[in-house]
């Protein structure tokens, strides 16, 4: 008994239009045609149909079967290539749902970077866009440290930063400066690898410097950029006293 191509297909549990794709690639060889035409397809093409589709289902690419077919240590290395990269992409898809299950726990956005989530709903939709750029040019060691930073309780001068209107005063601006520069100074000690962090991102200085400074201009509005300017400021005049200590 012979079969047309879309009982094969159906018997495969495949389309028609796969079996035709086979043909044209070379995997599955054409049949013979009766009188009027029609292809005719016996076990031998079922077999070897169901012999791709299993190999299919396991994740060998077509470009791959005829290498896999063959027997020999080529056909090895190609499953276990194969075999290698199923469990990096599971261990990625572990990591994602370990993220998420994070997200869901701290009913938290998920647009902070990993690592973050549980401190998340705390923050300004500014400070997680902030976060998201870092992500992009700093290392790991920085982004640890930044994680660092957030799992310590905020303060009243950072709901203070965060809601500081544009109109604030020269006073206020410098009073809140005043407040952070000695947490920051701590921060650069206890976290040596966030003081001038562009000098060692991925990607090199400039860019680094160029992506986030032009977040914190987008992000930050003019007082809170003052206040920051201000604790750079007091950071260097701190630094340039110690050094004339020093000398």
């Amino acid at each position: 008994m012979a079969w047309s191509t879309r009982q094969l297909a159906e018997l495969a549990g495949t389309t028609l239009k796969t079996v035709r794709h086979y043909h044209r690639i070379g995997l599955l060889d054409e049949p013979e045609r009766s009188s009027n035409g029609y292809k005719k397809y016996g076990v031998r093409h079922l077999i070897r149909l169901l012999r791709i589709r299993r190999l299919v289902d396991l994740g060998v690419p077509l470009s791959d079967i005829a290498a896999v077919e063959e027997s020999g240590e080529h056909a090895e290395q190609t499953l276990r290539t194969l075999d290698a990269e199923l469990a990096a992409s599971i261990r990625r898809q572990q990591q994602m749902r370990e993220e998420l299950a994070v997200i869901l726990e701290h009913r938290a956005a998920a647009d902070v970077p990993a690592g973050f989530d549980a401190f998340a709903g705390e923050m300004t939709d500014a400070d997680r866009s902030f976060l998201l750029i870092c992500s992009r040019v700093f290392g790991p060691t920085q982004m640890a440290s930044l994680q660092k930073l957030h799992a310590v309780p905020r303060t009243e001068a950072d709901a203070e930063f965060d809601a500081l209107p544009v109109d604030a005063s020269e006073d206020t601006r410098q009073r809140l400066a005043e407040s952070f520069a000695p947490d920051i100074l701590q921060h650069y000690e206890e976290h040596p690898s966030l003081e001038n962090a562009q000098v060692a991102a991925p990607g090199g200085e400039a860019v680094a410097m160029s992506v986030v400074g032009q977040g914190l201009v987008e992000l930050y509005n003019t007082a809170q950029l003052d206040v920051l300017q201000r604790v750079h400021a007091l950071l260097e005049r701190g630094r340039s006293d110690r050094l004339a200590q020093d000398g």
